[in-house]
């Protein structure tokens, strides 16, 4: 079957999945948030070629023609993203001025942490000026950003919450619905992909302790018969109140972009002038 937009999208996400969770499981190396958490939910999965798969992704969306551009434009990010965690310089900025190529703008993420230190670097002003963005999708980028910040936080925060919890129960990690508006530019809608691939990461990792959580539970009531069923009950309303509050806080957080922001896409904010969103 020939390659499509929308057959290329699951690809990618699955691949940014894939890589959360290795990294999570895997890499030593990897010590920010998210693999921290991930990495004590997650076992050891069979280990998949993530770089040889978005190389491969390049290629079929750059044939889509303009289309496909974001797509190509999301892999080539995530490929410098990759080379960056191996403090390869040259391999990031190719692969961050392919991405600019092809329309990635997200001026939000070269202002993370592990990119700032590369802001002395000439050649990443070069590439970075040839970005553009609109005030609206710049909007966008800062929700998609601090989205990711905070799915971090509640997983994290429900890891704490479950701890001693004895019902059998098992509570899911709600996520703030995606934006749905139509992005000036589709450099977006890569963003809007990695925020759905972490979205996804971290609700598989918590699913995954949930289970053992809750299979812990029954073995423990069937060994000795001597279960405290009252706390049990308790708990289990607790839980269910505390669940019910995470789905409302999560719609609560659903984009809502300035009604004024203006839409023509121009510069980015100079570099260095951004503050990557912390929560």
């Amino acid at each position: 079957m020939a390659d499509t937009v929308h057959s290329l999208i699951p690809r990618l996400h699955e691949l940014l999945v894939t890589h959360l969770t290795q990294e999570a499981a895997g890499a030593d190396r990897a010590r920010d948030a998210l693999s921290s958490l991930t990495r004590a939910f997650l076992g050891a999965p069979r280990p998949i070629d993530v770089a040889a798969g978005l190389h491969e992704l390049v290629t079929r969306a750059t044939a889509l023609g303009p289309d496909g551009a974001w797509l190509a434009a999301a892999g080539h990010a995530n490929l410098a993203g990759m080379a960056l965690t191996r403090g390869e310089t040259e391999r990031t900025l190719h692969h961050l001025g392919a991405a600019v190529e092809f329309g990635y703008n997200d001026c939000v993420a070269v202002h993370a942490g592990p990119v700032r230190p590369l802001h002395r670097d000439a050649r990443l002003h070069f590439v970075y000026e040839r970005m553009r963005v609109s005030e609206a999708d710049l909007d966008e980028l800062h929700w998609l950003h601090r989205e990711m910040q905070i799915m971090v936080r509640e997983a994290r925060d429900a890891t704490v919450d479950n701890i001693g919890r004895t019902d059998g129960g098992v509570s899911s990690l709600p996520a703030a619905p995606l934006p749905t508006r139509e992005p000036d530019s589709p450099g977006v809608l890569a963003t809007r992909v990695e925020l759905a691939a972490v979205q996804t990461a971290l609700q598989q990792a918590a699913l995954k302790a949930e289970f053992r959580r809750s299979s812990g539970s029954t073995s423990l009531d069937l060994i000795d018969g001597g279960w405290d069923h009252a706390r049990t009950r308790s708990d289990a309303r607790w839980a269910d109140e505390l669940d019910a509050r995470r789905e409302r806080d999560a719609a609560a957080r659903a984009f809502v972009g300035h009604p004024r922001a203006g839409r023509v896409p121009g510069p980015c904010p100079p570099l260095g002038s951004i503050v990557y969103p912390v929560v």
